[in-house]
């Protein structure tokens, strides 16, 4: 059995089931995998410092996540020129040219999105969080056909940039910024979370119940808990739910095919990743 070192780096992971996706992933292809969890803040060192560490230690890949996911940006190649334009990484291959950035959050929110919607539209949409994972969610809605899209952050100049880099991507969809969430609500098909709010460490909502009136679906990347305050929301207000854990489980899948290039039985994985008396 040989042997494959993974890592993810991030702040607030203690609860990610993604040592376990992958270990239970090389255990599938009978590969020994150690995924380490690489918190900054715990080692005392600055994000940069951390990726080197796991750089020069000869890890074969990283899994990066909040709040680093654009700060890796300029310490990558992208070879894809839509994930330039994306400007967010959360897969990095080191290999003999130097480490390489994919985003599997972009192709892992498709995966969800069809999971649950097959091939409906997203209509208009409003995203909450304009940050990473938000920028890779933002693009995918674009794939998929969205036709309008508003943007809110609490940082308004990161809102603004993502918008601006939607706009150079696709001109015929329509993108605004706004700064009261209820207010860019109203008349929204979907409404997606793509804050920290709702995950372990950070609760509530960033849209009450009342907004998601008249809604169709809702998505939420916090995957721990899967159960998130604004998704029980938005179930409650008979909105189609697309699970954090969904995308979780997809952009894993996806970063294990850049990490190896080698077969998973999905079926299997996701069996193994729900059974509770499996831990990370």
């Amino acid at each position: 059995m040989s042997d494959l070192q993974l890592g993810l780096i991030g702040d607030n992971i203690a609860a990610s089931r993604s040592p376990l996706l992958h270990r239970l992933a090389g255990a599938q292809n009978n590969q020994q995998v150690r995924y380490d969890r690489l918190v900054p803040a715990q080692m005392d060192k600055p994000f940069k410092a951390v990726f080197a560490y796991a750089r020069d230690a000869g890890f074969r890949g990283l899994n990066i996540t909040y709040p680093y996911k654009e700060q890796v940006v300029p310490m990558v190649r992208i070879d894809d020129p839509l994930l330039r334009q994306l400007g967010a990484v959360n897969t990095v291959i080191f290999d003999a040219q130097g480490p390489v950035g994919y985003n599997t959050d972009y192709t892992g929110f498709m995966a969800a999105y069809r999971q649950s919607r097959a091939d409906a539209a997203p209509g208009t949409a409003l995203m909450i969080g304009t940050g990473g994972v938000g920028r890779a969610v933002a693009f995918g809605l674009l794939a998929l056909g969205a036709k309008a899209i508003r943007l809110l952050d609490r940082d308004p100049a990161k809102a603004q940039s993502l918008a601006a880099a939607l706009r150079a991507a696709a001109p015929n969809v329509t993108v605004t910024v706004h700064s009261n969430a209820q207010e860019a609500a109203a008349g929204a098909d979907g409404v997606i979370n793509c804050t920290p709010v709702g995950m372990v460490g950070h609760p509530g909502t960033p849209l009450p119940k009342a907004a998601m009136a008249g809604a169709s679906w809702a998505f939420d990347a916090v995957y721990t808990p899967p159960d998130t305050e604004f998704l029980q929301s938005a179930q409650e207000q008979g909105l189609v739910i697309i699970s954090g854990w969904a995308l979780f489980f997809y952009q894993g899948v996806q970063a294990w095919g850049h990490f190896t290039g080698l077969p998973l039985d999905e079926a299997r994985l996701r069996a193994d990743l729900l059974n509770p008396e499996l831990t990370a």
